[in-house]
């Protein structure tokens, strides 16, 4: 059995310099010049947070271009529509055409002018609905002398204003200033209206029953009904 390296615990029986001259350290140092060779440490390469799944192939960016918006068949150029959301819901108005977007481009007959005073029959203005908010009646209006050409979704865009820098007294002011339609949409629909109302009079009793508001009552079975 080999003597054992340390005479107690925390004392060896070699010193230390003569493990270096037993190891041959001595040597090892003398043919680097004098030093010990440092090995070189490899290049530190960034590894990624997150592995992909073998299984999971790249997603690839689709060239497939979104196909328009299918009209239904019940809503043709003219037919009177029910509108079931929104700030005018339960007013009837006037399909026109159907924009880029799919949406449909209504009237309502807001602005028409007579002789004596402005005469509104239900206050809805130009605007855009979606198809799935509205409920095409049978009654239909002739609107093939109505141009509605210039009216597209970029004719609804919002305009961006910039906001400036309110002054002291501004930012104590509750009063709102109520914002006024351009004075070019105000004549667009009154060109509208009046080529649609025209179409109005030539049915009888369309023009009251554009300026009654559809309601539900107790009782009343809406998927019975025939409009």
């Amino acid at each position: 059995m080999a003597p054992s390296s340390k005479l107690s615990l925390g004392i060896k029986k070699a010193s230390r310099s003569h493990a270096y001259h037993r190891r041959g350290l001595w040597a090892i140092k003398a043919k680097h010049g004098g030093s010990f060779p440092k090995a070189e440490k490899p290049s530190a390469t960034a590894e990624p947070k997150f592995y992909p799944a073998d299984d999971v192939k790249p997603r690839k960016p689709s060239t497939r271009k979104p196909k328009p918006t299918k009209l239904r068949s019940s809503i043709t150029p003219g037919t009177v529509l029910i509108l079931l959301a929104g700030r005018f819901m339960g007013k009837r108005v006037v399909f026109l055409k159907q924009l880029k977007s799919g949406l449909l481009l209504v009237t309502g007959e807001p602005t028409l002018l007579t002789s004596h005073r402005p005469f509104k029959i239900n206050g809805v203005p130009i605007r855009r609905v979606n198809q799935t908010y509205v409920v095409a009646t049978s009654t239909k209006v002739d609107v093939s002398g109505v141009n509605v050409e210039k009216f597209d979704d970029s004719y609804f865009a919002r305009e961006k204003k910039k906001k400036a820098k309110k002054t002291e007294g501004e930012l104590f002011e509750t009063e709102e200033v109520a914002k006024d339609l351009p004075q070019v949409k105000k004549d667009d629909q009154k060109a509208v209206d009046a080529a649609l109302i025209k179409a109005i009079e030539a049915v009888p009793d369309l023009k009251t029953y554009l300026g009654a508001r559809f309601s539900l009552r107790d009782g009343d079975k809406p998927h019975e009904m025939v409009f």
